[in-house]
C-alpha cells in the first residue's frame, strides 16, 4: 500500500505562525484605532468653559438654520417632503436657508411641503422663483416667518455649473439683516470665484447692515487652499467648522454659518437627531444671532471688500 509522502515541515514553522498571529493582531487592533478615530471625529467637540451658559443666556437671540435638504431624499433613498419639514420644526429657528430645494434639471419645480413647513414651523419660503410652483433660485430658498418684509436680489453665479445665490434684506423686530443663502459649485476654482462675486454684490451696497452668509459651501479644507480663504475680507477667517456630511457620522464641514460684523453668530451646531441622520445626506447647521447688539458695530461700515478680487 502506497502512503502519499507529507510534506517536509519547515524548521520554522512555529515562527511563521507566531508572524501571522502578529499580522493578524496588529491589523485588528489597526481596525480598532480606526473605529476610535471616526467616532473621535464625528463626536462634537466639547464647548470651551462658559461657552454653554452664553448660549442660555443669548437664547432669546434671533436662531438661524442652514440645511441641504438633498432634494428631499434621504439616506434611505426615499423622497419625503413631510420629513424635510418635521427636521426643520425640530430646529426651532426663526429663519432657515434651504439648498436643494427644487428640482435640479429639466424645470425647476419646487419640492418642499410648504403647507408642512407652515405648519410644523411657522415659516414659509419668500418669493425667489421664476416659476408658480417653485421654490428657490437654483435650489436655494429662504424660510422666513410669514409677512417679514424682504427686498431680494437673485445673483447668477459664475463657474463650471449653473449656481446661483440669494441676498434678502430682511426688516425684523430686532433690526435690519442681510442674509446671503448660497450652494457653491464641487470645483475649488469656481468655489473662489463664486465667492468673490458675492463679496462684489454685497460692496454695490455702502450702506452697514449686519450680514449673515449660510450655506453649502462645498469646503471642507482649512487653510491656504481652502476657497473659504476668498470669503475673508468681509467674514474673517474660517475656521475647520462643524462637521455636517455625511449625515450618519459627519466629518466634513461643509456647510457654514458666517457673519459680519465679528460677534453676529455665535454657537454653531449641528443638528444630530435621529430623524436628521435620515432625511438628508446633509445635517442641519443651527446658530444664534446677536442682531440688537450688532447695531452699533456697523456704524463703520463694512471692510473693502473689493481686494477679494
Amino acid at each position: 500500500m502506497r502512503h502519499s509522502a507529507k510534506p517536509p515541515r519547515s524548521p520554522n514553522a512555529p515562527a511563521d505562525i507566531k508572524d501571522r498571529f502578529r499580522v493578524k493582531e496588529h491589523l485588528r487592533r489597526t481596525g480598532a484605532a480606526v473605529q476610535d478615530l471616526l467616532v473621535e471625529l464625528r463626536r462634537p467637540t466639547p464647548p470651551a468653559p462658559g461657552v454653554a451658559e452664553a448660549v442660555r443666556r443669548a437664547s432669546d437671540d434671533l436662531r438661524v438654520a442652514s440645511y441641504n435638504v438633498h432634494k428631499c431624499v434621504g439616506t434611505d433613498r426615499r423622497f419625503d417632503p413631510a420629513r424635510i419639514a418635521a427636521v426643520i420644526g425640530e430646529l426651532g429657528a426663526d429663519l432657515v436657508a434651504v439648498q436643494e430645494a427644487d428640482r435640479r434639471f429639466g424645470r425647476r419645480t419646487g419640492l418642499l411641503d410648504v403647507a408642512a413647513l407652515e405648519r410644523d414651523t411657522g415659516l414659509v419660503p419668500l418669493p425667489v422663483s421664476d416659476l408658480p410652483d417653485g421654490h428657490g433660485w437654483h435650489g436655494n430658498a429662504l424660510l422666513v416667518r410669514p409677512g417679514t418684509p424682504a427686498r431680494i436680489r437673485r445673483l447668477a453665479l459664475p463657474g463650471a455649473e449653473p449656481r446661483g445665490a440669494l441676498v434678502a434684506e430682511l426688516d425684523l423686530p430686532a433690526g435690519r439683516l442681510r442674509v446671503v443663502a448660497a450652494h457653491l459649485g464641487l470645483l475649488r476654482s469656481s468655489r473662489t470665484a463664486q465667492a468673490i462675486a458675492i463679496l462684489r454684490a454685497l460692496a454695490e451696497d455702502r450702506h452697514p447692515v449686519p450680514t449673515l452668509l449660510l450655506g453649502d459651501l462645498n469646503e471642507w479644507r482649512p487653510g491656504a487652499r481652502s476657497s473659504l480663504r476668498a470669503f475673508e475680507p468681509l467674514f474673517g477667517r474660517a475656521g475647520p467648522g462643524t462637521p455636517s456630511f455625511p449625515a450618519r457620522m459627519p466629518v466634513l464641514a461643509l456647510d457654514r454659518i458666517l457673519g459680519w460684523p465679528r460677534g453676529l453668530v455665535h454657537g454653531v451646531r449641528a443638528h444630530e437627531s435621529g430623524l436628521a441622520r435620515v432625511a438628508s445626506d446633509h445635517l442641519p447647521l443651527t446658530a444664534f444671532v446677536r442682531l440688537g447688539r450688532q447695531a452699533e458695530a456697523t456704524e463703520a461700515g463694512p471692510p473693502a471688500v473689493e481686494a477679494a478680487a
